[in-house]
């Protein structure tokens, strides 16, 4: 048996819990594990686990190899599976994570496609805001919307997203909607995000320009914000593909429509240890070409 498949074996006992359960997954005789195990402890002048009548433990040695060991048996599957494919056919494991609004409203159609593509990948996709760690996270990839620069990690820009302001036809009927930047605190504003004391910023003419309020309604749903607009509750702040279709369809008015703000960079990225992959490299171009028209 060579170093790197010890080294499984190790990875495969940690995860299994135990001596007896890894020998029975993999379907070998438990005195060759405990054989192996122990040539491994051996070889690195450490114990690994500690085994005793009723205590299995892995010693502080113990987890920082299988940490390292985990990340190159991974690595050496993934060789395998990128060169002994056969013919296009992509197989395996892929997790990826990506921000709710822009995952739910724009991405749904690119997705569900990618799955009918690649019946034999084994896609995990989770709708999520918060920042993941993607070194500690089984995660392969994340999709983030965010107007600040990321740090440490292989970045693949998609394109950028626009935000703007809205009202309902019948708001703006019932309530004159703001002139100007000054006129905005007078009227109910829809805030994403949990700030009792939320603050927008814009730039008109070259000059920064900002506004404080309480809002009258925050969530951290844009859909849901979307809908309170629509129910005529106050002026929202969202991203133009939120918005699009309501506007489109005359639903909703464009407030302040001269008012810039703040792009918002859509990237996908992974972490710097991680080699692509074949199948992370598939779902990115999916999900590039998907976002063409955000591309400027």
């Amino acid at each position: 048996m060579g170093q790197i498949e010890d080294l499984r074996l190790f990875v495969k006992v940690v995860d299994s819990g135990g001596i007896a359960r890894a020998a029975e997954e993999m379907n070998i005789a438990k005195s060759a594990v405990s054989r192996r195990l122990a040539q491994l402890e051996e070889r690195y002048s450490v114990r690994l686990i500690d085994r005793q009548p009723r205590v299995w433990e892995v010693t502080s040695a113990g987890q920082e190899l299988y940490q390292r060991a985990s990340q190159m048996v991974a690595e050496v599957d993934e060789l395998d599976a990128d060169f002994l494919q056969v013919g296009h056919t992509l197989k395996g494991p892929l997790s990826i994570t990506i921000a709710r609004e822009f995952g739910l409203t724009y991405l749904k159609p690119t997705l569900f496609k990618f799955a009918q593509d690649h019946p034999n990948i084994d896609l995990t996709i989770d709708f999520d805001d918060r920042t993941v760690d993607l070194d500690s996270e089984n995660y392969d990839l994340a999709l983030r919307v965010t107007a600040t620069e990321l740090q440490g990690l292989h970045c693949h820009r998609l394109g950028t997203t626009q935000h703007g302001l809205f009202a309902s036809k019948r708001y703006a009927a019932t309530r004159r909607l703001p002139e100007n930047v000054d006129e905005l605190s007078d009227h109910a504003l829809l805030h994403y995000g949990a700030e009792r004391r939320a603050t927008w910023a814009f730039e008109h003419e070259g000059k920064r320009r900002t506004v404080k309020f309480r809002p009258a309604l925050r969530s951290n749903y844009g859909r849901f914000l979307l809908d309170a607009a629509l129910n005529d509750d106050g002026i929202i702040r969202l991203p133009l593909f939120v918005v699009d279709s309501q506007v489109q369809q005359g639903k909703l008015l464009p407030v302040l429509p001269h008012l810039k703000h703040a792009d918002y960079g859509i990237y996908v990225v992974h972490s710097s240890k991680r080699r692509l992959n074949k199948r992370m490299r598939a779902m990115i171009d999916a999900l590039s070409e998907s976002c063409v028209p955000l591309k400027q």
